[in-house]
């Protein structure tokens, strides 16, 4: 069949020259426009004999749909569309030949690619998507068989076949499922309305499958495979690297704590993305409640999906940071591949449910041990944070992020290599008259809002610090692919100088990080003591 339609003229100018791709919607061909003497790529639909009328009628308003949702968008990371033609009572679409493979294809030929790579594939996915977002148009149908890896290094988001366009109906009966299963966001599969962040939660599905060689939530049967999307919690990805923070933070269940398309784009371009180093700022990622950094007070609220930005007033702002370790975004708005951190320096921390369990807290560190910083100990090195009038030791390798939307005069934050673990440095007012009732103010607020599920208080105490009034919460709480746990330490006095010191990790690998809390706080240099 295939040969009796090669070399045949569609539409009296585009001939076909070969069979590129075949599904179970159209059959795709690199084709010669001879009017304009150039390659094109040519869908015919399929449409089976048996069609009724109104069917047929649907699969024509679907071609012509495509064709107008992919002419909304210009954009170097979506595919051309140039004419929609008539062929022997079937539409086709006409569009820019791009010679590649998709991305499907590449899983299946070649197994996985290296993190760096779908780093490099995300960042024009996820350029795509903000173009289409922009248009008013989603996709709903961002899987690996739609992205096509050019031959010469382009990443082109193609088959807007069942996209919407905003204002417009849907063209699926009532109870019907458009788009690839694995690849569904749960809101979808719960038969909501899906929005921009439904197609970032496939662009997650996208990148996981694109590491780990299999989709996120992939069942032995569709059902199966639809109701885990819905309710299971995700399988951590294991070789993704830095990456892992964004994509936990992509496939959030609920939409509204996913990172947006921008704080992804910036997560994805950081240098350490892009080169393959350094992790993605997960704190900027996700929402408060999926990332490794937990949620820790700070002057701002935190609004990346990574580290949370201060909010817009430098001072009085009950922040509550939260690392998003678990999922981040860019580190979506830290950094691309390390992204599971949000932490802030100040509201940044999310909501914690003041729980009552009574897990035993790590040992409180010293912070009244010495009046004087100590020594930067061995494997670190000594920062020093113009902005904030501080110095401080940070690990060896870690990276520096400003959390996203974040004022540098307020806060900075440091992340590991992998992503996963982060110290956050905050300068605030204390919206109450001591630390203690600071911390206690945030965590109602934490609690009320209900952004950190499954949080369990751990410690929350008075203490002091270099001679000044402190007070330290300890806490632990669930995010989307695995259990949190941070320690926030404030301290200062009403007045002057009021600082919050914040250390997130995973739960599971607490007790080999929690030293860094500590090394942090004895080598704290306040600007007195670099008189």
């Amino acid at each position: 069949m295939v040969s009796a339609e090669q070399g045949r003229q569609v539409a009296g100018r585009y001939r076909l020259l070969e069979r590129i791709g075949h599904g179970g919607m159209g059959t795709v061909w690199r084709a010669e426009d001879e009017l304009l003497g150039r390659q094109v790529a040519v869908k015919r639909l399929h449409a089976s004999p048996h069609l009724a009328d109104d069917e047929l009628a649907t699969l024509y308003e679907r071609t012509r749909r495509e064709a107008r949702s992919a002419a909304r968008i210009s954009h170097p990371n979506v595919v051309v569309v140039h004419d929609v033609v008539d062929d022997e009572g079937l539409p086709c679409v006409v569009m820019e030949y791009v010679p590649s493979l998709t991305l499907g294809d590449v899983l299946k030929k070649s197994g996985p690619v290296s993190p760096v790579e779908a780093a490099r594939i995300g960042r024009g996915m996820v350029g795509a998507l903000r173009a289409a977002h922009a248009a008013g148009v989603l996709h709903r149908d961002v899987k690996p068989g739609n992205v096509l890896l050019g031959t010469d290094g382009r990443v082109v988001l193609t088959d807007f076949g069942i996209a919407v366009a905003t204002g417009t109906s849907t063209l699926t009966k009532t109870g019907e499922m458009v788009g690839s299963i694995d690849y569904v966001a749960p809101e979808r599969v719960r038969g909501g309305t899906p929005g921009p962040a439904s197609d970032l939660w496939s662009l997650g599905a996208t990148l996981y499958q694109a590491v780990e060689g299999r989709p996120p939530f992939r069942r032995a049967t569709a059902l199966e495979t639809a109701y885990a999307i819905a309710v299971d919690e995700l399988e951590p990805p294991r070789r993704a690297a830095s990456l892992a923070p964004l994509i936990e933070a992509l496939l959030v269940k609920d939409p509204e704590r996913r990172p947006s398309a921008e704080a992804a784009e910036r997560a994805l371009r950081e240098p350490a993305a892009e080169a393959g180093t350094a992790p993605v700022d997960r704190a900027k990622l996700l929402s408060p409640d999926d990332g490794a950094g937990s949620p820790s007070p700070a002057p701002g609220r935190g609004s990346t999906a990574v580290l949370p930005a201060s909010a817009a007033s430098p001072r009085r702002r009950r922040r509550v940071r939260v690392w998003v370790a678990a999922a981040v975004v860019v580190a979506v708005a830290a950094g691309a591949t390390a992204a599971a951190l949000n932490l802030s320096g100040g509201n940044t921390k999310g909501s914690h449910q003041a729980a009552t369990g009574k897990p035993t807290p790590s040992p409180s560190p010293s912070t009244s041990a010495s009046s004087t910083p100590s020594p930067v100990p061995e494997g670190y090195h000594l920062v020093k944070e113009n902005e904030l009038g501080v110095s401080f030791p940070v690990p060896d390798g870690w990276t520096r992020r400003l959390p996203a939307g974040a004022d540098e005069r307020n806060e900075i934050a440091y992340v590991s290599p992998n992503g996963l673990v982060g110290v956050r440095v905050s300068v605030l007012d204390f919206a109450s008259s001591d630390p203690l009732q600071h911390w206690k103010d945030d965590e109602t607020t934490s609690v009320k809002e209900g952004k950190l599920p499954g949080y369990r208080r751990l410690r929350m105490q008075s203490t002091s610090f270099r001679d000044l009034p402190a007070a330290i919460w300890e806490f632990t709480w669930q995010g989307s692919a695995r259990e949190w746990r941070g320690c926030d330490l404030a301290f200062g006095r009403p007045g002057g100088n009021e600082y919050a010191i914040y250390l997130s990790a995973p739960k599971a690998e607490w007790q080999q990080h929690k030293h860094i809390f500590d090394d942090v706080n004895e080598g704290f240099r306040l600007p007195e003591d670099d008189r």
